[in-house]
């Protein structure tokens, strides 16, 4: 009986050990998608990247009329062609083809390489600033409230993203 009664003493001091550190803890959200794209830094980032792409349609643009003209010239003397001809302006066509393709596949990939490249500072920011936030405020957790973020359960925590605006200076 001693031991039954040690054991539920030992389990209620457990319990309320846990409902205390539970009290403690401080719950905060933040839209992460609002606060990235009102942050100065991503216009600049946006103008880059704008530019960038547009060197990258010019060339993309370029090979197309390049093929366009092949193609067109190849139709336009096709039946005046001599076999062996024919078969090097098709071959030719073909391998302006997979040039094409390859480019628009590493145009794709340098885009987005790009992209991570002129962000990945911005997001560093961000997220210093939600950290040094969320440690001067005493939160325990902060949850993503951006749709699809995660956040499970937000009606007694905090919106910090005014917080975070002040500590970057935005207004």
């Amino acid at each position: 009986m001693k031991k039954l009664i040690a054991v539920a003493f030992g389990v209620f001091l457990s319990l309320s050990n846990f409902c205390n550190a539970q009290s403690t803890l401080k719950f905060g959200h933040i839209n992460s998608n609002e606060l990235f794209a009102i942050m100065p830094e991503l216009k600049a980032s946006d103008s880059t990247l704008a530019k960038f792409k547009a060197t990258l349609d010019s060339q993309f643009k370029t090979m197309g009329a390049e093929y366009q003209a092949k193609v067109s010239d190849y139709k336009s003397k096709e039946a005046s062609m001599a076999d062996p001809i024919k078969e090097a302006k098709q071959k030719e066509i073909t391998d302006l083809e997979d040039r094409i393709q390859a480019f628009q596949e590493s145009a794709q990939t340098s885009l987005q390489k790009k992209q991570e490249e002129l962000n990945g500072p911005i997001i560093k920011k961000a997220q210093d600033a939600i950290n040094a936030v969320a440690k001067e405020k005493g939160y325990s957790y902060i949850f993503d409230s951006m749709p699809g973020g995660n956040l499970l359960f937000a009606q007694e925590s905090d919106d910090i993203l005014p917080l975070v605006k002040t500590k970057l200076g935005i207004k």
